[in-house]
């Protein structure tokens, strides 16, 4: 499992997405960045961001590495 935890971008946000996938990761990051954000236009600098900041977690929820 993969998971990106918004705070870690966004100071503050404490939403988080989680998924088997980097990609869907990615695609439900930015999603919530445009429903809940109001964003219009998510830039590839972001979106790099977003994949920085993922982390592997095992079946506990635990980060497995940084």
């Amino acid at each position: 499992m993969k998971r990106f935890d918004s705070g870690t971008l966004i100071p503050g946000s404490t939403w988080r997405a989680e998924a088997e996938t980097e990609a869907e990761v990615v695609r439900r990051a930015v999603e919530n960045m445009r429903n809940l954000n109001g964003e219009t236009e998510v830039r590839p600098e972001m979106v790099e961001r977003i994949k920085e900041r993922i982390v592997d977690i095992d079946d506990m929820g635990r980060e497995t590495r940084h």
